[in-house]
């Protein structure tokens, strides 16, 4: 709508709103997570879920009300026409940018409960962060290292465990959990250094992926594999959208089922980890190989639309 505007104009206003958009409900949700502490009772936890969910849907709201606003951007969204707000879904999907975010967060906006994101246990101590995600009902995952195990075998299984309780919330919610599988945004320096054999991607990371599968697979009616793809913008995507040059949205779903072949015992049951391994580079072949014919396809129109000329 205002991408007719300088880049350099935009820049420091969308900025500026984007901020103050997260700071707003940032301040709303922090007290929710300061009464979930001071009132440690199911009905007041149940009621301040509802209200954070709202707020996760404000969030999403003026995020995409503020991409489209200074960005004339066409979403294209193919394979989501299965999904539904009453169901529990595991979403993986590639990394390009901090943007992926509020792009999967608007995706999700119409078509599948609010997404929650698996945090490192830690980090529900430091402050404000801590209390606005567990207000937010965002699951905590605790691990113990190799090291820690082989000295307190006693823990093995616990960190299963402490994540599939803190879940259990999960159970008569419907709830969307979001993984980034390559665990860092992709970039060409990354994939040189990781030794990627992928041209789009980075190497998936099974293991977090095992593990949420582990702590509540049975709660999820699927698996969401999501592939994103800014065609128009691949070097510097979240500067590109603060200054109004987004261009194209490509978001391409395919919808896995949830069974033996992805729940198991990851990290005590080698012949599962590795099946699983596969499993997950599979899909990410596929995925590299999809982004690849799409940008194939793109090449081929451009070629035809200059022989007309």
């Amino acid at each position: 709508m205002l991408s007719f505007l300088p880049g350099f104009l935009i820049l420091p206003i969308s900025f500026s709103l984007f901020a103050l958009n997260l700071a707003f409900w940032g301040i709303v949700v922090t007290p929710l997570g300061l009464l979930k502490l001071l009132l440690p009772f199911a009905a007041v936890h149940k009621i301040i879920a509802a209200i954070g969910r709202r707020c996760y849907r404000g969030w999403t709201a003026v995020n995409t009300f503020l991409m489209n606003l200074f960005n004339d951007i066409d979403w294209q969204i193919s394979g989501a026409k299965q999904l539904d707000k009453d169901s529990w879904y595991l979403l993986m999907a590639n990394h390009k940018s901090w943007v992926d975010i509020p792009v999967v967060s608007a995706f999700a906006y119409h078509l599948i409960p609010e997404p929650k994101f698996f945090l490192k246990d830690q980090l529900k101590w430091v402050p404000f962060l801590g209390t606005g995600c567990w207000a937010l009902d965002m699951p905590y995952m605790k691990r113990y290292s190799a090291a820690k195990l082989a000295k307190h075998p006693e823990l093995k299984g616990k960190d299963i465990d402490t994540t599939r309780k803190s879940c259990e919330k999960f159970r008569f919610t419907p709830t969307t959990i979001i993984n980034f599988v390559e665990g860092s945004r992709c970039t060409a320096q990354k994939q040189r250094e990781k030794n990627s054999p992928f041209t789009y991607l980075l190497p998936p990371k099974a293991g977090g992926v095992a593990f949420t599968l582990a702590s509540m697979g049975e709660q999820f009616n699927a698996i969401l594999d999501i592939t994103l793809i800014y065609p128009d913008n691949q070097q510097h995507i979240a500067l590109d959208m603060l200054m109004g040059r987004l261009k194209r949205v490509v978001i391409q779903a395919d919808i896995l089922a949830v069974d033996e072949q992805v729940i198991g015992d990851y990290f005590n049951d080698a012949l599962f980890r590795d099946n699983f391994q596969q499993w997950l580079n599979n899909r990410w072949q596929l995925k590299d190989q999809r982004i690849g014919r799409f940008y194939q396809q793109q090449q081929q129109a451009k070629s035809s639309e200059i022989a007309a000329c």
